[in-house]
């Protein structure tokens, strides 16, 4: 596997060597930037014309990450040539179809299945549910095939988000990028760090993510109550206090959730991923040293995953609460990261609205909140 990663800003231009040099090689560039690079002319357009043969798929985003930087109204790019693997690229727009898990099951069925590894899934992070997407890609994927991957991101403004194979990023718009062959090793791992504070809470009433009470009581009114003066900065405030779903009986870590947007009128929240009725909520905080912790801990169970091997490249996608949480010391996360693959392994990614991966690696994928969940791609 060789791979060439540059970044783009209005400032500095394409560093490091300048701009991307026709190359037929790679085989797929992942590529993350702001809304407004995005939209602009010359980088992804720049990007596009000099990998011809390669799928370029990315998305919008809360930050870019490359290497071991956060940066913003950037565009990152990561080349990728494998030496013994393949690769093969579809999307769909959530128009196309009756709902995110329709979307899901046309994807899984649009990629070839001989020689599937795995599935990186990038998609709209305001319109798309991502639990009904990541439902429709396991119910129609092989079994075994495993998913990771995030939503797209918009910076604090939660307005719109792009996502794109080519050059013409659009919004409504989910990629499905399959990975083939088997001498490609892939490992995974996704937490969270945030403390649980308050009782437990039944839903008793929703509509697939759109969440109306709690306990017999408006969820809004009481989420306010509890954000004190942070409600009136809804629903950027919400980032700062996700919510933890548990399903009594059920013996797994907690699924998180946050806000994608309020309506006062209805008193109701929409979240990213579904909000069962019957299931529990519980209220939780941020632990600055927890939530870098967990980036460590995600990044030990997705190198234990590949055994002995070193990873070459490592998606790294986390949430942009993470990072409104930790500010000034986002890095910290990313660092941590690095510390345990090491300096050969390629750092590529983003800050998201939303995480998909598997709790472990024989169980399925979910979509998560607040956590960093990180890829890691090897080639034996």
């Amino acid at each position: 596997m060789k791979i060439e990663q540059r970044k783009w800003s209005a400032a500095h231009g394409w560093w490091p060597d300048g701009p991307p040099q026709p190359d037929s090689r790679p085989t797929l560039v992942l590529a993350f930037g702001s809304r407004e690079v995005l939209t602009g002319d010359p980088p992804l357009a720049e990007i596009c014309a000099a990998y011809p043969e390669a799928f370029v798929v990315g998305c919008s985003t809360a930050g870019e990450i490359a290497g071991t930087s956060v940066s913003d109204d950037s565009l990152v790019a990561t080349a990728v040539t494998f030496e013994h693997s393949r690769v093969r690229a579809v999307q769909l727009a959530l128009a196309e179809v009756e709902d995110a898990y329709q979307a899901g099951r046309c994807l899984a069925l649009d990629l070839p299945r001989e020689g599937l590894v795995h599935v990186v899934v990038i998609a709209d992070g305001t319109l798309v549910n991502g639990s009904a997407l990541v439902r429709g890609l396991n119910d129609h994927l092989p079994d075994g095939i495993q998913v990771t991957g995030g939503l797209a991101g918009d910076g604090e403004r939660f307005e719109e988000t792009l996502v794109f194979v080519g050059s013409e990023p659009q919004v409504g718009l989910i990629a499905a990028i399959g990975l083939y062959g088997d001498r490609l090793r892939v490992g995974f791992g996704s937490l969270g760090g945030w403390d649980p504070f308050g009782p437990d809470r039944l839903i008793t009433r929703s509509e697939g993510n759109v969440l109306f009470e709690l306990d017999g009581r408006s969820a809004l009114g009481l989420y306010k109550n509890y954000l004190g003066d942070y409600a009136r900065e809804l629903p950027a405030s919400a980032l700062l206090f996700p919510l933890a779903l548990r399903r009594e009986g059920r013996r797994r870590s907690p699924v998180v959730r946050t806000i994608l947007s309020i309506d006062d009128e209805a008193e109701s929240m929409t979240f990213a991923g579904d909000m069962p009725q019957g299931e529990y909520a519980r209220f939780m905080k941020a632990n600055f040293e927890r939530l870098i912790d967990g980036a460590t801990l995600a990044a030990r169970a997705s190198y234990e995953v590949l055994g002995a091997e070193t990873p070459e490249l490592a998606l790294l996608i986390s949430c942009v609460g993470r990072r409104m949480v930790l500010k000034q010391r986002t890095e910290e996360e990313v660092e941590s990261v690095r510390e345990v693959l090491g300096e050969s392994t390629v750092l590529a990614g983003f800050y998201s609205y939303g995480e998909i991966s598997p709790f472990a690696p024989s169980a399925r994928c979910e979509l998560h909140n607040q956590t960093m969940t990180i890829t890691t791609l090897s080639e034996r």
